[in-house]
């Protein structure tokens, strides 16, 4: 049974990160509402930001610095370890808005369907490294749109604890598409809400050329393992991707 207030947990996957992670972490225990708890997973940080940190182990409920396999692996961990009915996860140099909680808990309680809730997302303010703001995405979950590309911006969006149990966790083989293939894995079964707010500062860093070839084929990987797309067409589509990334670089440089 859903609560009037219900717990939630804010996981932040982080390393070598002292530039933002300050920022962040008051970002997280600055929210009005408060019945939450905050996990930061550590990935073996090398630079200044465990002692920042430390500064606020005793208003985290959880923390650990240890190697991990990647941002999956490390939100596996902050899941084991969370006890929210509902759970988010913030980027280490990402900010949540001061009411994004309540906005996210305000939405759930007063939805007909609360109790079968299992991902809510909502707008996103894309911002520069000096929080210049950029634009404002995010639109509604809707499957055959979703199942083509990822139309929700996974940054503080709201997973019900029941969805992990359902369906797993995220799957650590993946390095920055795992988020979008844990969501292809319900199909058009996935009971999803849209918060038309905007509760979250996304910065947004330069994607090297290699990446952004290695993310297209993760997405196409995920669809293909979770039925999306025939596998013929997602290896063809691949390879026409590779060729207009290739085109692309080659004339931008």
């Amino acid at each position: 049974m859903q609560s009037i207030s219900p717990k939630v947990s804010i996981i932040t996957a982080v390393y070598n990160a002292e530039k933002y992670i300050n920022g962040c972490i008051t970002s997280v225990l600055g929210q009005n509402y408060e019945n939450f708890e905050y996990i930061i997973i550590d990935g073996g940080s090398t630079d200044n930001t465990i002692s920042i940190i430390e500064q606020y182990k005793d208003k985290l409920s959880y923390w650990i610095s240890e190697p991990d396999r990647g941002i999956y692996d490390a939100w596996n961990k902050g899941l084991a370890a969370s006890k929210g009915e509902w759970i988010a996860f913030l980027g280490s140099d990402d900010l949540l808005y001061p009411d994004a909680i309540q906005t996210y808990v305000n939405h759930i309680i007063q939805h007909p369907k609360q109790h079968e809730l299992e991902f809510v997302s909502s707008r996103i303010e894309l911002v520069k490294q000096d929080l210049t703001s950029i634009r404002i995405v995010g639109e509604a979950w809707d499957w055959e749109r979703f199942k083509y590309k990822m139309i929700t911006w996974h940054v503080g969006c709201f997973h019900a604890k029941h969805l992990f149990t359902k369906y797993g966790y995220f799957d650590p083989a993946y390095k920055v598409s795992g988020d979008y293939e844990l969501l292809l894995r319900p199909t058009d079964k996935l009971v999803a809400s849209f918060v038309d707010r905007t509760t979250v500062k996304m910065r947004m860093g330069g994607v090297s050329d290699i990446k952004l070839i290695e993310a297209h084929d993760e997405t196409f990987r995920a669809k293909i393992k979770n039925g999306a797309i025939p596998a013929w067409r997602g290896e063809l589509l691949k390879i026409l991707y590779h060729v207009y990334l290739t085109v692309k670089f080659t004339i931008k440089r």
